[in-house]
């Protein structure tokens, strides 16, 4: 079974989807060529004045290499493997030789730390060689292992090299041999989910059915009685759970009870995102209909009361947690770069399961806002929060707000977001389509070149766009004989009116679950032209989210803008946005990454006349300026001098 995005499994080392766009290109360049070296440097210690990774001496020190203990968290074999995934995209579209010799030698120091029965594990392998797999609450063997076999499925693709592959079938052997439902094995499953999503992919790749069987046992036996990360504790003295007694419980890692019956998104924002991902790949292959509602069930949850107009999730510090419905405060909002990542993952893998445009428009509004926040725009430093609003001296002088910085970081001691986000926007052609027997769906509008082969014959299409900052998007169809296939626009929820043209005059087409649907036979020459309604808009959030009431945020397309303090001055709160102004694009040459700014007409308010110092006073009515506010896209905040930033701004 080859994966279901059909359009990006590459053919002869080179992918059939290629991107070739003015707005990502520079920024994939940036990080092949800057972020993706600078990791290289973090994972092998050498970056000056950031904390030692120690993750590939760790593999060393495991081998017998080196001596020493390990260092960092007990997850920190994953960096590495996040790591070489994104190379691996990398090289799809950019063959570089010196990058590949690189990714080798990462790949011979992990294998040499494996065990004779496949066990890869440099925290146990190093302190506790005789613990394994005993405290799979808390210790991420599992999920080490789902990220070594995203890491070899992704190489393989790339290289057509096998010793990471064989290396992560011989650790994924000996985890099936070790847990499922039989009286021998272990009963248990991954505290923190991934390998589940990581094993579908490994039987997608394979074909080898106890791979599917292994993540199915992983996901259908989470929560259910006797709880088996209560029985670990009891039967291997693990210390005691750090949730029990709060408000998360077992439900910050989704195990309080079986996964179809969870009726609402709760817990680490990421762990979630990464086990729905799962349930939704199994509903896919399975039909499990439970499951299918599930996954719809907390998507709603997620998305309709949980997730801030970014595309962030995961509101609370305390678990990095989801907490309840339309909790969304902007000051000392958590919004992880992972979690935001693995929302677009969960929304990928529901555009299998039932195409509907919703999902690809929330997977496009994380993906240019929440994700792309998570780098800075010379690829070398790095945000793990990402919140809507900031004041500088409350992020080090408030205790309730220190998770939130104004300055993205060169590194972290828990480095898990900058090689995730490396390797999410290094395989964005695998999110661009996917394909149903004789319907090509086109999920995301970039520029470049894809390559179908339908039951009816080969397809091709040449996307021409300047998305974002325009809605007109060119298609020119190529086909060495016609073929009849339906093609499937997405109509994004914010385009209210939309022009759609075939080879120059109006088309038939129709709806469906947000898709334009072009049904008939193309040849050679033929030309699509969609034209979207891509002006700056204020939006407003529900009346149930008490911290954006009387607030408005600007909006255009997928991109989020925010207010900065270099562009208006410092005492952000006191603008306001004038409701009646219509926003306007402006041309302003230092919005950082060469992006589009918003200008809307407002008020700022007045410091009290005759230098009053009282901090309170009788109600005098407004009095305020008039200015002229300067907003820029959301993910280029921080990239100038430090300073205040909003998202949300007063109305009237």
């Amino acid at each position: 079974m080859k994966d279901p995005f059909a359009g990006a499994e590459p053919k002869n080392g080179v992918r059939q989807v290629m991107i070739r766009d003015p707005f990502w290109d520079p920024l994939r360049e940036i990080i092949r060529s800057r972020a993706i070296p600078y990791q290289w440097l973090a994972l092998n210690d050498a970056l000056p004045g950031t904390e030692p990774s120690g993750c590939l001496r760790n593999f060393r020190i495991a081998a017998g290499k080196e001596t020493g203990e390990h260092h960092g968290f007990v997850f920190q074999d994953s960096d590495a493997s996040k790591w070489l995934e994104g190379v691996a995209y990398s090289l799809l579209s950019h063959p570089d030789p010196e990058l590949e010799r690189k990714a080798d030698e990462a790949v011979e120091t992990m294998i040499s730390a494996q065990q004779p029965d496949g066990y890869l594990n440099t925290y146990y392998t190093i302190t506790a060689p005789d613990r394994r797999f005993t405290n799979l609450r808390d210790n991420h063997e599992l999920y080490c292992l789902g990220h070594m076999i995203e890491a070899a499925v992704a190489y393989h693709r790339a290289t057509g090299k096998t010793a990471l592959l064989e290396a992560a079938e011989r650790y994924a052997d000996l985890a099936d041999r070790t847990f499922g439902p039989e009286p021998e094995k272990k009963h248990g499953y991954p505290g923190h989910p991934e390998a589940e999503l990581a094993l579908i992919r490994l039987y997608a790749h394979t074909g080898k059915e106890k791979y599917l069987r292994l993540a199915r046992y992983f996901v259908e036996a989470r929560g259910r009685e006797p709880l088996y990360f209560r029985e670990e504790e009891r039967l291997n003295g693990n210390g005691r759970y750090y949730f029990a007694d709060g408000p998360l419980g077992y439900a910050y890692c989704q195990a309080d009870r079986p996964v179809e019956e969870q009726q609402e998104a709760e817990g680490h924002a990421v762990r979630a995102m990464y086990l729905y991902s799962a349930m939704a790949d199994l509903a896919r292959l399975t039909g499990d209909p439970g499951l299918r509602a599930a996954c719809r069930r907390l998507w709603n949850s997620v998305t309709e009361r949980r997730m801030y107009i970014t595309g962030g999730i995961g509101s609370s510090p305390y678990g990095e947690a989801f907490t309840f419905d339309y909790d969304l405060p902007n000051d000392t909002a958590y919004a992880e770069t992972c979690a935001a990542i693995g929302l677009v993952f969960f929304a990928r893998r529901m555009l299998l399961l039932e195409p509907e445009g919703k999902y690809a428009d929330v997977l496009e509004r994380a993906l240019y806002n929440c994700v792309l926040s998570g780098m800075q725009l010379d690829g070398q430093r790095f945000f793990y929060v990402n919140p809507l609003e900031v004041l500088p001296e409350a992020c080090s002088r408030d205790n309730a707000k220190r998770h939130v910085q104004y300055r993205r970081q060169p590194w972290f001691g828990c480095a898990c977001c900058p090689p995730n986000l490396v390797r999410l926007l290094m395989s964005l052609e695998d999110y661009l389509y996917s394909v149903s027997e004789s319907r090509v769906y086109i999920h995301l509008y970039l520029s470049g070149e894809a390559e179908f082969r339908l039951p009816g014959g080969t397809l091709r299409l040449d996307c021409r766009t300047e998305y974002p900052w325009a809605g007109r998007i060119l298609y020119s169809l190529h086909a060495d004989a016609p073929v009849r296939a339906e093609l499937a626009l997405r109509l994004p929820a914010w385009s209210p009116r939309f022009a759609l043209l075939v080879n120059g005059e109006k088309a038939a087409y129709r709806t469906e679950k947000g898709y334009l649907i072009l049904d008939r036979t193309w040849a050679e020459g033929d030309r699509i032209e969609l034209e979207l309604e891509l002006r700056p808009r204020l939006f407003a959030a529900s009346p149930r989210v008490p911290e954006d009431a009387g607030k408005a945020a600007v909006v255009c397309g997928p991109l989020v803008y925010c207010a900065e303090e270099a562009d208006n001055g410092a005492g952000l709160h006191r603008l306001s946005l004038d409701p009646s102004a219509e926003p306007a694009w402006d041309h302003h040459p230092e919005v950082p990454g060469k992006g589009k700014a918003v200008t809307v007409s407002g008020w700022r308010d007045r410091d009290w006349s005759g230098g009053e110092s009282a901090l309170y006073r009788p109600w005098g009515g407004p009095d305020r300026e008039r200015v002229s506010i300067r907003l820029i896209p959301y993910y280029a905040w921080a990239n100038r001098s430090p300073g205040e930033m909003r998202v949300w701004l007063r109305i009237g």
